[in-house]
């Protein structure tokens, strides 16, 4: 059996820590503030969150753009001509058009080595869902799967893969074009805060609207409770866009209300920070359907 490596984008979310506990690689997205262009490492060597949320506060706008096939042929390739095969499993297609550049980097390699395997897969995942999505394919390699084994599992479980999140910041989504001014106004007044799931196609849907900010995060909770699939034996996943306490709270109700035994926290990174703006918490697990 050939041996095989998982790449991801650092969309994904997840830390250094478990980027080399579970060996993957992970691709760099770029985000752009105050004029200048970063690379969104998981070891965050260029930017910390906690810097990029504090210019958020302090009224700076982040803006992104995808990655391009030069950029995943120059991780991809030394991989293939070390004779690995290589499994991509991609930041959703409905949100960015990263998951296309793979498919081109793969259409561009796939003939010069023709002897390596090569897959990509739309996780239609973000954030630390895309992060939850790769940690269970690792452990199925980790645990002896091949390359087409993950990638079946994978093509199927990305419609189980759960992603409801709420937004804090209603004037934020305003400057990025996303919801009306009246709209971010009037909910800021009343203090309605969205709640927000992601489709079997990847793309954002509102679903709902909660009076308040513990309204909300308990409505996450609630949906966990609604879709998820034996919740007392998942490792679930929670990122925040600088507001850990708040998604503490909904990691403590999921062990509280359902006997999850196993949560990690990590933040929001600026690639989708930039979209969400500061007090976004999302919650990712294993459901019935999205």
């Amino acid at each position: 059996m050939s041996e095989y490596v998982i790449v991801t984008d650092s969309s994904a979310d997840l830390s250094a820590e478990l980027v080399r506990e579970m060996e993957v690689e992970v691709l760099p997205l770029r985000f752009t503030i105050q004029g200048k262009t970063y690379k969104n490492y998981p070891d965050n060597r260029e930017m910390a969150p906690e810097t990029f949320y504090q210019l958020i506060r302090d009224g700076e706008m982040g803006t992104t753009a995808a990655v391009n096939m030069a950029e995943y042929i120059e991780v991809l390739e030394p991989l293939l001509q070390a004779g690995k095969d290589v499994l991509v499993l991609a930041f959703s297609s409905g949100l960015s058009a990263t998951c296309q550049a793979a498919n081109l980097a793969a259409a561009e390699l796939s003939p010069k080595y023709p002897e390596r395997k090569l897959f990509v897969v739309d996780t239609l995942s973000a954030s630390l869902g895309q992060g939850l999505f790769v940690w269970h394919a690792a452990r199925k390699k980790r645990d002896g799967a091949t390359i087409e084994e993950v990638k079946a599992w994978a093509e199927e479980y990305r419609f189980h893969q759960c992603h409801w999140f709420t937004v804090d910041d209603l004037m934020h989504l305003k400057r990025g074009g996303r919801v009306s001014a009246a709209t971010a106004v009037m909910g800021t007044m009343l203090q309605i805060k969205p709640v927000m799931h992601m489709d079997d196609e990847g793309h954002l849907i509102n679903m709902a609207k909660a009076r308040g900010r513990r309204a909300s995060l308990d409505a996450l909770v609630d949906k966990a409770g609604e879709l998820g699939t034996d919740l007392s034996e998942q490792t679930i996943f929670i990122s925040h866009a600088d507001c850990l306490p708040d998604a503490q709270y909904v990691g403590e109700k999921m062990k509280e209300k359902y006997g999850v035994k196993d949560v990690v926290y990590n933040f929001i990174g600026p690639v989708i920070g930039s979209h969400t703006g500061c007090g976004c918490v999302a919650l990712f697990f294993t459901g019935e359907h999205r």
